[in-house]
């Protein structure tokens, strides 16, 4: 984490400091999942990795605070993209597959969405219509707090996958200098509605089952 901050913004102490301590909750929160459960002897190669993907987007914060040159921001978060197929396959194959891993890994995908967006809103490549590539994952996480039929298993949906490859690759262009205001407003809009649309789905889905099985009040 601190290599990559310092490539990124050079020895900027609050920048890396601020860093650090989005690296230290993020590992606060992986200490907490992993006292919930974790089914196997050790981490695991793929955990590992996931980790490591922590420590770059902890890093891709520096640049919130103080200036980045654009093409190494985006550099350093191709990487921490790029590794997010690595540790799935790395926990399949050596058979260490567990809750713990795809809520991290889940979260830390999460973090990059926010970073990269709030990153485009500073850098002027959009305005503040870049938060609909990631605040419907959040308010429909806090709705869940409220409402426990939202906190149920859901579905594989190919759509769902499909959207999210929208939103990321939406989020890596909007990091392109050459990217002008005049293609980033539409790109937004489209990866913003499809997010919305396939969680609109989502919550349809849960409210249709919501009263079936187990009662989630129980």
């Amino acid at each position: 984490m601190l290599a990559s901050s310092l490539v990124l913004v050079g020895f900027r102490p609050l920048a890396i400091g601020i860093s650090a301590l989005t690296y230290a909750l993020g590992g606060g929160l992986a200490m907490w999942l992993f006292r919930q459960g974790f089914p196997h002897p050790s981490l695991g190669a793929g955990n590992r990795i996931t980790l490591g993907r922590l420590a770059l987007v902890a890093s891709l914060i520096a640049p919130l605070v103080e200036a980045s040159t654009p093409w190494v921001f985006l550099v350093v978060a191709l990487l921490a993209l790029a590794l997010d197929g690595v540790d799935g396959y790395l926990a399949r194959r050596q058979g260490r597959v567990s809750a713990f891993g795809a809520r991290l890994d889940m979260e830390v995908d999460a973090a990059l969405t926010v970073t990269l967006a709030l990153n485009a809103i500073l850098v002027g490549s959009v305005g503040l219509i870049a938060l609909l590539l990631f605040l419907p994952r959040y308010l429909f996480v806090l709705a869940g707090r409220f409402a426990p039929w939202l906190r149920r298993p859901l579905p594989e949906r190919f759509s769902r996958k499909v959207v999210t490859v929208v939103q990321v690759g939406t989020l890596i262009a909007l990091q392109l200098p050459v990217l002008v205001e005049l293609f980033a407003t539409p790109l937004v809009l489209l990866a913003g509605g499809a997010l919305i649309w396939s969680f609109s789905r989502d919550v349809w889905w849960l409210w249709q089952q919501r009263h079936s099985g187990q009662d989630d009040d129980a």
